[in-house]
């Protein structure tokens, strides 16, 4: 009688199971290693650990203020009424050489809050379900537009030069080259020529702007970019690093961090009718200057009717008209076809007639002063889509 091999050893467990067993606790030494190296890794840089990265991949772009240490920028007391002139909103819009319906608009462009005022009246307010007036979204790239609003009330109050060198601001950043020549004015319309990778991978969150947004030191995050790719004032390029030096040298020529000289000079003058708050790299930090002021749409267009309003607020200049000309005239284009000058967007380099806050995943402050009109769409739309064709929506709307 032939003998059959025994398959099941003394301890009982089958020997196939006994070597998934192995390899399951192998994998998970392996995962734990692996998680340990990614804290450690992140740590190191000093940029959010991965749970929070993993937050950030969940979580909507209009909702990232909520993830990050915060501070806040006071409304005052008494808000400045939106008055409201409801009108029906146009029943189609331009869109890539064609029509399409308002509503098709709204909802191919992930919009979260559309608002129009004409001459001042609120004539149209939408919302898509979960969101309402008091609802507070991140602006994204909005924010480089209001630090235009408080560096324009720095120069006007004698505090800053466009003339003036970040190195004579910020003298613990000077070094050789041709960074000791980058201005105030470079910064404003990104032609200072200091090197960052303007790209924001989340996946892989260790270079460039996705690092800067992350990092839990600004200040020395700007420290360690200092590589020149052009010669101040020769060339143009977006950079959120040139915002984020804006608003440090703002904050050391003022003695104020950034939302507070938000608060009092932009969010309290305008009326705002919600407190507001500034995303930090960490707990009481740095502002993130280039990104990150967290508000409602309502507040937002009141920033905008200011504008409208050529800087005042019923009747009291908030941003003087110099600085709101400064940022309607384009001085600069960039290889893409869009104009800019203070950190404000125009639709060509050599066209004056409009001009807009934008943000990505598409945040807009639109302001037609010849119409009267202001604009404001804040979204979850992919990042960088479709800016053009927005940008003409908003244009057809103020036209009508």
């Amino acid at each position: 009688m032939t003998n059959t091999p025994n398959c099941f050893p003394a301890g009982g467990a089958s020997a196939p199971a006994s070597r998934w067993r192995r390899m399951a606790l192998r994998l998970s030494a392996l995962a734990a290693v692996l998680i340990a190296a990614a804290y450690a890794g992140t740590a190191v840089m000093d940029i959010a650990p991965p749970s929070m990265l993993f937050q950030l991949a969940l979580t909507d772009p209009s909702r990232h203020g909520d993830l990050f240490p915060a501070r806040e920028i006071a409304a005052p007391a008494v808000p400045r009424a939106l008055l409201a002139q409801p009108e029906s909103p146009p029943a189609t819009v331009p869109w890539e050489g064609g029509e399409i319906a308002f509503d098709r608009f709204l909802e191919l462009t992930h919009t979260n809050a559309f608002l129009i005022l004409r001459g001042g009246k609120l004539t149209y307010e939408w919302y898509r379900p979960g969101v309402d007036p008091d609802t507070p979204m991140s602006s994204w790239s909005m924010t480089k537009s209001l630090v235009s609003l408080l560096v324009g009330q720095a120069i006007d109050h004698g505090k800053l030069r466009e003339s003036d060198r970040l190195v004579d601001l910020l003298p613990e950043l000077a070094t050789d080259g041709d960074y000791g020549k980058v201005t105030v004015r470079d910064l404003l319309d990104m032609r200072s020529g200091v090197f960052l990778d303007e790209s924001y991978r989340v996946y892989w969150p260790f270079t460039g702007a996705t690092r800067m947004y992350l990092t839990r030191d600004l200040p020395g995050f700007a420290a360690q970019h200092r590589q020149m790719q052009f010669t101040p004032g020769s060339a143009s390029k977006y950079s959120s690093l040139d915002t984020q030096l804006l608003g440090l040298a703002l904050a050391r020529v003022t003695g104020s961090n950034l939302a507070d000289l938000m608060a009092r000079d932009i969010w309290q003058p305008i009326g705002a009718e919600q407190p507001a708050t500034w995303s930090l790299d960490r707990a009481d930090g740095t502002e993130k200057a280039f990104c990150c002021v967290n508000a409602t749409a309502r507040d937002f267009a009141r920033v905008g009717q200011m504008l409208a309003e050529q800087g005042s607020v019923a009747g009291k200049q908030v941003v003087s008209r110099a600085w709101v000309a400064r940022i309607a005239t384009p001085v600069t284009g960039f290889s893409d076809g869009w104009g800019f000058s203070a950190q404000w967007w125009h639709r060509r380099a050599n066209d004056g007639e409009d001009y807009s806050s934008m943000g990505l995943y598409g945040q807009y402050i639109y302001v037609h002063p010849g119409k009267g009109v202001v604009i404001v769409k804040l979204s979850d739309h992919g990042a960088e889509d479709d800016e053009y064709s927005t940008y003409d929506v908003f244009r057809a709307i103020a036209r009508r």
